[in-house]
């Protein structure tokens, strides 16, 4: 009888939600029965800031777990993973992304809009702090982590202390909590972070039969705007204190009577931001192209936000540096 699978996964209500979709899919797609090892992380034993944690600290032991064979694969929320490939390790599968955008859950079922001024609202991403202050709706930001159930009990339980939080929807929606959203926010207003949404499902590059297996939960469309977005993360070498923003969009292309398939030339567009902290610099531009160029869109995109003074939003103008991600222990 094959032994099951075993995939390493955090321990919050999450990462074992996102681990045990992607491991019942796996079964329903091959058969193949999988159990959940949970392996703690930096970042879950750290009190400190999100945004001062460095990178990786949600991923390197799981990471270590899958060098030392403790685990066969693992499940990773994308936007959590460092930019550089990691030696010896594979993504072989970016199942279809989740709705990458943020929510708002705030007391009352109030939207943004209808948030009074010097109203406290929380989030623990540096992100999302700099495209509200660039709202310019006067509102009390506060950096908040934990946990969804930690920040949701900050608006919501009985020793709520604040107005309302922002997180991504696609967390709530994970672990069954959609229902407390009282507004999904448009990416006009708040640009996603790169790879939100999204699930890396990574395991060792000379595991080929794995590799193989988990190849069948891919999803192409998804794959392609992860990739965007995260060259464009890559190329900027943005530091953990910088917020950055990305959002890629697959549509469609036109019927021709060439198609034979019917559908030819489907689109990529890609929205990048770059906000100073206080919301007083915003730079956003967009650029379109084909799937299979995603890497090249998100490469040149950076490259023109450079070009316009992105280094000097970043603070670190004629400096490079490693590339990073927004971090957080929730989507």
């Amino acid at each position: 009888m094959t032994a099951p699978l075993r995939l390493g996964t955090r321990g919050s209500a999450l990462a074992m939600a996102q681990s045990g979709q992607v491991a019942a899919a796996l079964t329903a797609a091959t058969g193949r029965q999988v159990e959940l090892v949970e392996v703690v992380t930096a970042g879950d034993r750290s009190t400190a800031p999100v945004h001062r944690l460095g990178v990786g600290v949600f991923v390197s032991a799981l990471r270590d777990a899958l060098a030392a064979d403790a685990i066969d694969f693992a499940v990773h929320s994308y936007k959590d993973l460092p930019t550089e490939a990691a030696p010896g390790l594979h993504i072989a599968a970016v199942p279809a992304r989740q709705d990458p955008r943020d929510a708002l859950v705030a007391t009352g079922g109030r939207t943004l809009a209808e948030l009074p001024p010097g109203a406290r609202i929380g989030t623990g991403a540096l992100r999302r702090i700099a495209q509200l202050h660039a709202l310019g709706l006067q509102l009390e930001v506060t950096p908040i982590r934990g946990n969804i159930d930690t920040r949701l009990a900050r608006v919501l339980g009985p020793a709520a202390d604040l107005d309302a939080v922002v997180l991504a929807r696609a967390g709530l929606a994970r672990i069954g909590r959609a229902d407390v959203i009282t507004e999904t926010l448009d990416p006009m207003l708040m640009l996603p972070a790169p790879a939100q949404g999204a699930l890396a499902v990574e395991c060792r590059v000379d595991d080929q039969d794995l590799v193989e297996l988990l190849a069948l939960l891919d999803h192409a469309p998804t794959r392609a705007a992860v990739t965007a977005e995260r060259a464009l993360l890559a190329t900027l070498e943005a530091g953990c204190s910088a917020p950055v923003a990305a959002y890629a969009v697959i549509a469609e292309g036109e019927p021709t009577d060439s198609d034979a398939a019917g559908v030819n030339g489907d689109e990529i567009y890609l929205r990048g931001a770059v906000i100073s902290p206080d919301g007083a610099r915003d730079l956003r531009l967009s650029r379109t192209g084909t799937p299979a160029d995603a890497a090249e869109i998100g490469k040149a995109l950076a490259a023109e936000l450079l070009e316009l003074g992105a280094d000097s939003i970043l603070g670190r103008e004629g400096h490079t540096g490693p590339g990073t991600q927004e971090l957080g222990s929730t989507e």
